[in-house]
Order: structure tokens, then sequence, then C-alpha cells
């Protein structure tokens, strides 16, 4: 609360990625946390959903905005059907709950097309980008637009 009060960063805007293991160890404490920073507007989402103990137990506990589909299975969703189930039962959760699903390690654009069918809302990858310094975002995104519109032609 005090990083936004400084920042001047309206709570909408910040985004937690938190991993069950937050949730493993004092989980009411964790749980009343959570949801006070989700009343202020923060969004929370569970990053490496799916490789945990009880994924989906904790999706009826607390109400996540997002879920986020471990690399892992995104890696061999087009060469594994168990990878390829699980990604299709995650995103069809997503779905159920109202929540964004959010691939993670997306490489190809097979990879793109193969998720965005299964009801993937959102992606994330080095078929877009490395990581780059915060001072290369504003080109990095303007270089994504303009790519985009290439393809809209």
């Amino acid at each position: 609360m005090s990083a936004l009060a400084f920042s001047g960063l309206p709570a909408s805007r910040l985004e937690l990625e938190i991993t069950e293991s937050v949730l493993l160890e004092k989980s009411e404490r964790n749980f009343a946390i959570l949801n006070h920073l989700r009343a202020l507007g923060v969004r929370i989402s569970m990053d490496d959903f799916g490789t945990g103990y009880s994924s989906i137990g904790y999706l009826r506990s607390f109400q996540f905005d997002k879920i986020k589909i471990d690399q892992s299975f995104v890696r061999d969703l087009l060469v594994d059907e168990g990878s390829l189930a699980i990604v299709r039962a995650i995103a069809g959760l997503g779905i159920s709950f109202g929540m964004t699903t959010t691939a993670e390690g997306v490489e190809t654009e097979e990879q793109m097309r193969c998720l965005n069918l299964e009801g993937c809302s959102e992606v994330q990858g080095y078929l877009y980008s490395k990581p780059v310094p915060g001072d290369q975002v504003a080109g990095l995104l303007a270089s994504l637009n303009a790519r985009r519109e290439l393809r809209r032609v």
C-alpha cells in the first residue's frame, strides 16, 4: 500500500503474481492479505498454475483475476497430448471462472494459434520479445504495433 501511495499508481494498474507456495504457508493470513489487496483494486494472478499441489482448490477459495499457464505445458503443447489436455483444461477453468488466462513461454506462431483456439486470453514469451530494459519498452511496443498493422494489410 505504501508503494502505491508513493508511486501514485492506481491500484487497478498493479498486478501481483503469486505462486501456490504462498497459499500453502499460513493460508488464512495470506488469503486475508490477498482479499485486502483485491478490495483496494489490485489484480491478483496465480503464476505457474497446474504445477503445484492443489491449484483447483485455490480457485474455489479465492477469486483470482488471472491464472498463468506454466511454460512447461506450453513448450510441449504441439507434441504431447497430455500437455494439450492440461492447457485445454486450464483455459476452460479460466473461462468458467471468468478469469484471464495467460500462457507463458510462447515461442512459435504454431503455439500461439493453438493457444488461441483453446481459449487462452493472453500470451507472453520470446515470440514477441526477450526481456528488455525499461528504457527499451516504448520502442518494443512500437515495433510490435507496426508488425501487427502489417499483418492486417
